[in-house]
């Protein structure tokens, strides 16, 4: 049974969900994600084929999450990439920056007036430190990562790869507090064309594998960092993590070095289009979960 002082936490994270927005659970009171990280992930229920980050175990399904939420006051995560969202996070100053540092509300406002615009309509949250978040609908043309400072100093964006604090949850006894139900604007065209990525390379980029003296690793290497630069979007990331996965056999037997492999895989993985950090994560998940399950050298199953 849910604890009455979960409920109205759980009441949240179902809200959220039911407008379609991905979560998870946070540490009670805090930012940190609540699931297991890498390093601890024994390879069983939800990773049973490979380790799965917070950003893909977000869910929008009620019993998954009134099942999480009857265990502990869990602090509430929106997952922004899976939930279509772009939020922008308007910070205060830090203790380490300079006196005359604006917060992130001024900058805003500054870039706003510099482009002409006016601040934009839309969901606000404001956050325990006096911040505010600005919810918009993410464009379905283009794959916005998260970034940090791109726009101006204490400001960022949460996208793919990033997540937020959602409404309902504390920190030091702060809630984090709607002060606008206004609906989800689009974000305006102008800041997606700030936030969009420089494009791929037109061509692929040509990968020089160096030759170790097996030539069925080599091979391997080749093939499947071929198969990563042709692959198209929306399938990218699930192509990185196959083919690593593949190739990480040789890497545990000692037949090609990690950082060989790391680095064919990462520029593979960056020359589709994929942001650096998304492609370290998933080759490093890849080969660590190969490495761990791989049978010896001719072992039969």
């Amino acid at each position: 049974m849910t604890h009455d002082r979960n409920t109205p936490l759980l009441d949240a994270a179902l809200q959220a969900a039911e407008r379609g927005w991905y979560v998870h659970p946070l540490r009670p009171g805090g930012k940190a994600p609540a699931l297991h990280g890498e390093d601890h992930c024994t390879g069983t229920g939800a990773c049973t084929t490979g380790h799965r980050k917070w950003e893909q175990r977000a869910t929008l399904d009620s019993d998954r999450i009134r099942g999480a939420w009857s265990l502990k006051p869990f602090n509430i995560g929106l997952a922004t990439g899976p939930s279509g969202l772009v939020v922008i996070d308007l910070d205060m100053p830090k203790p380490e920056d300079d006196a005359d540092t604006p917060s992130g509300v001024d900058s805003f406002k500054a870039l706003c007036e510099r482009a002409g615009q006016a601040v934009p309509a839309t969901y606000r949250v404001r956050t325990p430190s006096g911040g505010m978040h600005l919810y918009f609908t993410a464009p379905t043309t283009v794959r916005l990562p998260s970034s940090k400072g791109k726009l101006a100093k204490r400001i960022d964006t949460r996208a793919w790869g990033g997540n937020v604090v959602a409404p309902g949850s504390t920190i030091n006894g702060q809630a984090y507090e709607v002060t606008d139900p206004a609906p989800v604007a689009a974000l305006p065209a102008w800041l997606q064309a700030a936030l969009t990525p420089a494009p791929a390379p037109a061509q692929p980029v040509r990968i020089q594998v160096p030759r170790f003296g097996n030539r069925a690793a080599d091979a391997a290497l080749d093939r499947e960092t071929a198969t990563v630069r042709t692959t198209t979007e929306g399938g990218r990331n699930e192509q990185l993590l196959r083919s690593a996965r593949a190739v990480g056999r040789f890497v545990a037997w000692g037949d090609l070095p990690r950082h060989v492999v790391e680095d064919a895989f990462q520029a593979a993985g960056e020359s589709t289009g994929l942001p650096a950090a998304e492609c370290r994560a998933t080759i490093r998940s890849a080969l660590n979960w190969s490495i761990r399950t791989c049978r010896p050298r001719g072992a039969t199953a």
